[in-house]
């Protein structure tokens, strides 16, 4: 028999992109369009102004023939954007889907609200390669379940062990 009222515990699901044939660039806005096609709210975050800067740029005319609505703080605020960039930890809590990029640190991920969070890092810069292995470490000994996702030689993710 169940008790009368039980508590489900959500936790965040953690997943590490290891980008080897696409940039940032061209990767993002593909999970972008994902996220906002399943109704979700996304939010990017950055430790870096000026590369989300550039995203920001990128991300209105990376393809031709689509629309991806975002805005960053210049734009008014979160609630009025179904993607927000920004490079303040705390808006993570305020979305269902956070993309990790440019080193940023996702923090606690402690929100009710966040069901992905996915750290997309560039396979081809050792420096950031290893720093990804640290975040990795510091997340897994926080007892948080991740996955490991990379890049096949046509772009598509395969999930490794």
């Amino acid at each position: 028999m169940y008790p009368a009222f039980f508590w489900i515990i959500l936790m965040t699901d953690i997943r590490f992109y290891h980008l080897t044939k696409t940039a940032l660039e061209n990767a993002l806005p593909q999970m972008l369009e994902k996220v906002i096609e399943r109704g979700q709210e996304a939010v990017i975050l950055s430790s870096d102004e000026r590369a989300l800067g550039d995203l920001d740029q990128n991300l209105w005319g990376y393809r031709p023939d689509s629309f991806l609505p975002h805005g960053t703080k210049r734009d008014g605020s979160i609630e009025e954007h179904p993607v927000w960039l920004t490079t303040e930890q705390d808006d993570i809590a305020k979305r269902d889907v956070a993309f990790i990029v440019h080193g940023a640190h996702p923090g606690a991920l402690e929100s009710d609200k966040t069901s992905l969070c996915a750290v997309l890092f560039d396979g081809n810069n050792p420096t950031v390669v290893q720093d990804s292995r640290a975040l990795w470490k510091e997340l897994k000994a926080a007892n948080h379940e991740l996955t490991y996702w990379q890049q096949t030689d046509r772009g598509s993710w395969e999930k490794k062990a």
